[in-house]
């Protein structure tokens, strides 16, 4: 529910009212009791993030989290077996190298 600003014609009187959107406006003034309450049109107030660790995902639901869980697993299988490959190929390789080394000619 958001906050609106009063303010008497009258006594000038200012305030704040926390109301539903759908609450009809207020008329008359808690101090002066007098019908001539106005309500301030104004933009209200934003949420502001100061600082770190503020982020769009903290504040999405169960299910997002457990499918972005599930998706970052994914990932994690689909690049360790990747690496696994990787690392096999390596290995032949480096035989190779080893086997293709150069031998000495006064070593027969």
């Amino acid at each position: 529910m958001p906050t609106y600003d009063y303010v008497c014609e009258q006594c000038e009187h200012a305030f704040e009212l926390f109301q539903q959107m759908s609450a009809a406006h207020e008329t008359t003034c808690p101090e002066c009791a007098q019908e001539s309450l106005k309500r301030l049109v104004g933009t209200g107030a934003g949420i502001l993030f100061k600082g770190s660790g503020f982020y769009e995902t903290d504040y999405r639901s169960a299910s997002y989290k457990k499918a972005a869980e599930s998706d970052k697993n994914d990932a994690k299988s689909d690049s360790s077996s990747k690496e696994q490959s990787g690392d096999t190929k390596k290995s032949s390789g480096d035989s190779k190298t080893k086997d293709s080394s150069p031998k000495n000619p006064g070593s027969d």
